[in-house]
C-alpha cells in the first residue's frame, strides 16, 4: 500500500531542496526584487485591490484545482493550506484570505514543466474565505473555502 503522507513529504522536501540548491549557487537570492504588481498585491487591503494588482479579471471555477484547508482553525497563526492544480501549464498559485489586513497571503511561481502543488501555512485574523487562484495557460481559475478561526493569528 502506498503511503500518501510520505509521498507528499518527499514531494515538498524535494522542492525545498531544489530551492536551497539554487540559492547556494546564487540563482535565487533572499530578498530578490519583486515585480511592481506583486508588491502592490501584497500591500492590498481589499480583495478587489489584490485582484487588480495580480491582473485578475474574472477567474473561472475549476474542479482541476483542489484547495485543502481545515473547517476550523484552533490557532489562526498557523493555518495549513494545500493547493493542488492538475491544470496543464500551471504558472502561478496565489493564496488569498479575504478578511486579513493584507489579503494576499502567499504567492508561488512555477517554472515550465513543474507540478502545480504547494502546501504552506498562513495566518488568519478571523473566520474568512480562503481563496486559491491558479494561473494556467494565461487564464485564472478560482476555488474558495471558509475557515472558521477560534483564535486570531494576525494583528489588525
Amino acid at each position: 500500500m502506498i503511503n500518501l503522507e510520505r509521498r507528499k513529504a518527499l514531494k515538498t522536501g524535494g522542492g525545498l531542496g531544489l530551492l536551497g540548491l539554487l540559492a547556494a549557487v546564487g540563482l535565487v537570492q533572499p530578498g530578490m526584487a519583486w515585480a511592481k504588481g506583486e508588491k502592490s498585491a501584497f500591500e492590498a487591503k481589499t480583495m478587489d485591490e489584490a485582484l487588480d494588482a495580480l491582473g485578475v479579471v474574472t477567474p473561472e471555477s475549476s474542479v482541476a484545482v483542489r484547495l485543502t484547508v481545515p473547517e476550523i482553525a484552533e490557532n489562526g497563526a498557523v493555518v495549513p493550506v494545500t493547493v493542488d492544480s492538475s491544470l496543464a501549464n500551471t504558472e502561478r498559485i496565489h493564496i488569498l484570505v479575504e478578511k486579513n489586513p493584507s489579503v494576499l497571503a502567499a504567492n508561488f511561481t512555477f517554472p515550465e514543466g513543474t507540478e502545480g502543488f504547494v502546501t504552506t501555512r498562513v495566518k488568519m485574523r478571523e473566520t474568512s474565505m480562503v481563496i486559491a487562484l491558479v494561473k494556467a495557460d494565461g487564464k485564472f481559475y478560482r476555488v474558495a473555502k471558509e475557515v472558521k478561526v477560534t483564535a486570531g493569528g494576525c494583528g489588525g
